[in-house]
């Protein structure tokens, strides 16, 4: 289960922009989808590297 830091949140603009995508796919400009994925991968917890470096 992925943890959000608890001070990241979804600003109203971009649930608003994603709301209205969701209802007409079509109505999303480029722009707008770009901001959707910035917002989502801000929010999505980091990877942790449990692999070890090879030299």
């Amino acid at each position: 289960m992925d943890i959000m830091a608890k001070n990241e949140k979804t600003s109203n603009r971009v649930a608003t922009i994603a709301s209205k995508a969701l209802q007409n796919p079509s109505s999303a400009t480029r722009k707008q989808i770009k901001t959707l994925a910035a917002s989502a991968l801000t929010q999505a917890a980091d990877k942790s590297s449990t692999k070890s470096r090879k030299k």
